[in-house]
C-alpha cells in the first residue's frame, strides 16, 4: 500500500509557465473560497457582541499610543496577554471603534487566509488534495465558534502565523539559509503572542520530517529547533501561570489527579475525533463531564488509542502517514487536553475552538485519502460520481456551518440554543438571566435563569446575588434575604458583591418587623465597605432614627 500522503519521487519539476498557470488558478479558487466562506458566515457578520467580547476589543481607555504601550508591558490591562492579538485589536478599534461587522469580516478573512495557507502547506509537502482540504477547513461547522465569536480572533490570527512559520521554516529546510530560519522564527513567534496553542509547532515540524523521511536526526532535524521548544516551553509555562493566577484557572473543579487528567485527556482526544468527522449537535458548551478512576468505562477513550496508535504503527513500513495525522492531531490538543488548567474548564472540558487548529490533522489526511482514491477510479461514470459526493459533502459542510452561525447572532439567541443543547449548562443560564435583568419587561424571565443557575451549581455567589436584586427589585425582598446572604457566604472576597448584598440586606431587613437591629448592622458593613456609596449612608441614618439613636460623627455622610 502506498502513503497515502507520500511525496511523489516521479513528479516533474513545475516549470515557470507552469507555476503561473497554477498561481493564477489558486489565486481564483481562493476568492472563490472566500466569497462562498462570507455567505456561509452571513448570519455570524451581522451578529453582535458575545459573552466576553466586549472584554476582547480594546476598550476606550486604551485606544492610545498609551494604551498600545500597556497592551505589551501590563500585565492586566487586557483580558489575556496576547499583546500582538490586542494589538491587531487596538488597530480595529482605531478603525472602526465598536462597530461589530468590521471585526467579523476580519475573522473571516483571517479564517480564509488561513485555509489558503493550508493549500499552500499541502501543495509544498506534495499532499494531494490540497484545494479540497483547504475548502473542507473553511466550510466545517467545528471552526464556526472561532470564526463567529470576535474573541476567537485568537484563533484566526494564530493559526495565520502558525501556518506562515511551517512554511517558512520548511524552506530553510531545504536550502539552510540564515535568512529563512530568522524569518520563520519570527512568525512562530508572532504566532505564540497571539495564542500560546501554537507553541506545539516544533514536535509538529518533526512529525512531518519522520513522515517524509521515516527517521528524525538530532543535527538535521532536532537541533535548529532547540529554540523553538524553549520559546514553547517559556511561552506555555507562562501562560499557564497567568491562566491560574490573574484569569482565575483555580478552584474545585481542577482538583484532579494524575490518572484522573489521563483519563480526560483519552475521551478529549475521542470526543474531537468524533465530532470532526460527525459535526452534528455542536454546543457552546458542553457538558462538564465528571472524572471518575472508579468507572470501568473511561478508561475505554485511553485503551482505544492506545489500541489505534499501536496498529498505525505496525504498519508504518507501509505508510506512515496516518500515525503521523495522529501524532499532530493529539500533540497540537495537548495544552487542551487537562494536563494544563486554563478558565474555561471551569464551564466544559472540551470547546469547539480548542480542535480549531488540531482539526487539520484530521482533514488533511481525510482530503488526501478521497483525492487518491478518486485518481484511482478509471471508469468516467464512477470518477463523475465520487466527483459529485465530494462536491455534496462540501454543501453540506456550508449548509451545517450556516445554520451554526446563526446561534451566534446575539448572546440571547446563543444562550438560548445552548440551553436547549445542554440544560445542565449554568453559565448559559445565569448569562441569560443577566441579560434579562438588564430591563423591568423581563425580570420575570431573569428570575427564572437565576433559579435554575442555583439548582444546578448551589454554590454560585453572584447567581445567588443576582436573583436576590432581581427578587428586590420585584417587591419580594423577604424572598431575597437568603441569596443576599448566601452570594457573601460563598464569595467573601468580593468587596463590591458582599458590600452590597449587606445593603440590600439592611434595606429589606429594615422593614421586617423585629429586626432593626440586624439591618443596622449589615448596613454599618456595607458603610465600612463602601465608604463613598451615598445611599449605603442614606439607609443607615434611616435606620438609625428609627431605632431613635443619633449616627455617630464618624458615620456620617461625607
Amino acid at each position: 500500500m502506498p502513503n497515502a500522503l507520500a511525496i511523489d519521487p516521479q513528479r516533474p519539476t513545475p516549470g515557470p509557465a507552469r507555476n503561473s498557470v497554477r498561481s493564477s488558478a489558486d489565486a481564483w479558487r481562493g476568492l472563490l473560497l472566500l466569497g462562498l466562506t462570507l455567505l456561509v458566515y452571513r448570519p455570524a457578520l451581522l451578529g453582535q457582541y458575545l459573552w466576553d467580547d466586549d472584554a476582547h476589543i480594546t476598550r476606550t481607555a486604551l485606544r492610545s499610543l498609551d494604551g498600545l504601550r500597556r497592551t505589551w508591558t501590563e500585565l492586566g490591562a487586557t483580558q489575556q496577554y496576547y499583546p500582538l492579538l490586542h494589538s491587531a485589536f487596538w488597530i480595529e478599534a482605531r478603525l472602526w471603534g465598536d462597530a461589530v461587522l468590521g471585526y467579523h469580516l476580519v475573522n473571516v478573512v483571517l479564517h480564509v487566509i488561513a485555509a489558503c495557507l493550508v493549500v499552500t502547506l499541502c501543495q509544498r509537502l506534495a499532499i494531494k488534495g490540497a484545494w479540497l482540504a483547504g475548502a473542507i477547513f473553511a466550510l466545517h461547522p467545528i471552526n464556526v465558534e472561532s470564526v463567529a465569536w470576535i474573541s476567537e480572533q485568537k484563533n484566526t490570527l494564530s493559526l495565520v502565523f502558525y501556518l506562515l512559520a511551517a512554511i517558512a521554516y520548511l524552506r530553510f529546510d531545504d536550502a539552510r539559509k540564515p535568512r529563512d530560519f530568522c524569518v520563520a522564527s519570527a512568525l512562530f513567534l508572532c504566532a505564540l503572542m497571539t495564542k500560546t496553542v501554537t507553541a506545539s509547532l516544533p514536535a509538529a515540524l518533526l512529525v512531518v520530517f519522520w513522515w517524509k523521511r521515516g527517521r528524525i536526526e538530532w543535527r538535521r532535524d532536532v537541533a535548529p529547533l532547540l529554540p523553538w521548544f524553549a520559546m514553547a516551553a517559556a511561552s506555555g509555562l507562562f501562560t499557564a501561570w497567568v491562566e491560574r493566577h490573574l484569569i482565575g484557572a483555580a478552584g474545585t473543579e481542577y482538583n484532579l489527579d494524575v490518572l484522573q487528567r489521563a483519563l480526560l485527556a483519552g475521551r478529549v482526544i475521542c470526543f474531537y475525533l468524533g465530532t470532526i468527522v460527525w459535526p452534528t449537535n455542536l454546543i457552546f458548551t458542553y457538558p462538564h463531564w465528571t472524572v471518575d478512576a472508579s468507572a470501568v468505562w473511561q478508561y475505554d477513550f485511553d485503551l482505544a488509542l492506545i489500541a489505534l496508535a499501536f496498529a498505525l504503527w505496525s504498519i508504518r513500513s507501509r505508510t506512515r502517514a496516518p500515525l503521523a495525522a495522529l501524532l499532530f492531531f493529539g500533540g497540537s490538543l495537548f495544552p487542551v487536553l487537562g494536563f494544563l488548567d486554563i478558565y474555561p474548564f471551569r464551564y466544559s472540558y472540551v470547546a469547539d475552538h480548542f480542535a480549531y487548529l488540531a482539526s487539520l490533522g484530521v482533514i488533511v489526511p481525510v482530503s488526501a485519502g478521497l483525492a487518491i482514491a478518486l485518481e484511482h477510479v478509471s471508469a468516467p461514470v464512477a470518477r463523475r460520481a465520487g466527483q459529485v459526493a465530494i462536491a455534496a459533502l462540501l454543501a453540506v459542510l456550508a449548509v451545517l456551518s450556516n445554520v451554526q452561525s446563526r446561534m451566534y447572532t446575539d448572546a440571547k439567541t446563543l444562550y438560548r440554543t445552548t440551553i436547549a443543547r445542554n440544560p445542565g449548562d449554568w453559565m448559559a443560564h445565569n448569562n441569560l438571566g443577566r441579560i434579562y435583568s438588564r430591563g423591568a419587561l423581563h425580570r420575570a424571565e431573569a428570575i427564572v435563569e437565576f433559579e435554575a443557575v442555583i439548582r444546578l451549581k448551589p454554590d454560585h455567589a453572584r447567581a445567588h446575588y443576582s436573583l436576590g436584586v432581581a427578587l428586590f427589585l420585584s417587591d419580594r425582598g423577604p424572598e431575597a434575604v437568603d441569596h443576599f446572604q448566601k452570594a457573601i457566604q460563598y464569595e467573601p472576597k468580593n468587596a463590591l458583591i458582599v458590600g452590597i448584598s449587606h445593603y440590600f440586606l439592611g434595606v429589606i431587613l429594615t422593614a421586617m418587623p423585629g429586626r432593626l437591629e440586624e439591618a443596622i448592622a449589615h448596613l454599618e458593613e456595607a458603610v465600612r465597605m463602601r465608604p463613598e456609596d451615598a445611599e449605603s449612608h442614606s439607609a443607615l441614618d434611616a435606620a438609625r432614627q428609627m431605632a431613635g439613636r443619633a449616627a455617630p460623627r464618624s458615620a456620617t455622610r461625607r
